[in-house]
């Protein structure tokens, strides 16, 4: 909705007061099949995610740092996969049902908000999550000490006060701006540079600003893993024996699959010059990181992790008993 009011000049000036999200798609035939899917994706997010905190809290065996920060990955990546799809979800069957897909401008920049904050969260986690593989394999006499659970607390605490401190700079620096023409996101979520091009403001700032905050964050947790493997690397080949050597990368490849899949897919997203941007592109890639990435990790460590294989398998066990 765009009302009129009064400019500080005593002109009459537009003012959004909320937003139209259009979607994936403008094609009627694909609705229910896209409801369809992405419900069935959400609930397996969800069912994955929710399963591996509480398995990992009953099963005193993961108790370790390496599984409180993985309990802790899947708590992000539940909260950020909720924070846009329940309203992708409802945009679909309001379109079904032929009715408008709006959304508030507070609610919009609450889901920006929550969005960006646990998306951030999760990128510094990983790293985190790296370091922690690095500590375990390069000197694993000294690991209950470099990762004791004062320190995994630190760094995850860490990891969620930059994730959302970083959100909270996006967020007031986007919604500052005056949006005063259309209110039609060509998205089916909150995301920055539609937001951007839906403004009258002058932009460039919040262009400069986003582009260095969103580089440091990523580059620099891109460093922290590169580096951390290739010490990891080292130290493997190092090891005598090729079964120590199996051990030690088995630990490591549910991690450096789940890395590769979400750095990958930010890099691609975010880290190119403004003028590249095609939106029916950004769309599919967004469902990609928004949607099913949240859903893979808990399936990537699950069916890669040899102790989450054995915790479901005593639980199930007691249950058949």
């Amino acid at each position: 909705m765009v009302r009129t009011v009064k400019g500080v000049q005593g002109k009459n000036e537009t003012e959004v007061t909320e937003f139209i999200l259009l979607g994936l798609s403008d094609n009627p035939d694909l609705q229910n099949i896209l409801f369809a899917l992405f419900l069935v994706i959400y609930m397996v997010t969800l069912v994955g995610n929710l399963g591996m905190m509480a398995l990992i809290k009953v099963d005193r065996s993961l108790h370790t740092p390496m599984y409180f920060f993985l309990s802790s990955l899947s708590f992000v990546d539940a909260s950020y996969s909720s924070s846009v799809t329940p309203k992708m979800l409802v945009n679909l069957w309001l379109r079904i049902m032929a009715e408008d897909k709006s959304i508030s401008f507070n609610g919009c920049a609450a889901q920006f908000f929550f969005f960006g904050s646990f998306l951030g969260t999760e990128c510094f986690l990983l790293a985190m999550m790296a370091y922690d593989r690095y500590a375990a394999i390069w000197n694993p006499l000294l690991y209950p000490v470099l990762m004791s659970g004062r320190i995994c607390f630190m760094l995850v605490t860490t990891s969620f006060l930059a994730g959302f401190g970083n959100a909270a700079i996006h967020t007031g620096m986007t919604f500052r701006l005056s949006f005063c023409v259309s209110n039609k996101i060509n998205h089916f979520y909150c995301d920055t540079p539609p937001l951007l091009k839906l403004s009258c403001s002058d932009t460039h700032i919040n262009g400069i600003v986003i582009m260095a905050f969103s580089s440091f964050n990523v580059i620099s947790c891109v460093l922290i893993v590169l580096i951390s493997y290739l010490c990891i690397l080292i130290a493997i080949l190092k090891m005598p024996s090729a079964e120590g050597r199996h051990k030690a990368f088995s630990t490591c490849a549910s991690h450096l699959m789940a890395v590769t899949i979400f750095f990958g897919t930010i890099l691609f997203m975010y880290l190119r010059p403004t003028s590249s941007y095609s939106m029916e592109q950004d769309k599919v890639v967004s469902v990609f990181y928004t949607v099913v990435i949240p859903m893979l990790n808990p399936l990537i460590y699950s069916l890669k992790n040899k102790d989450v294989k054995e915790a479901v398998k005593k639980i199930v066990q007691k249950r058949v008993l």
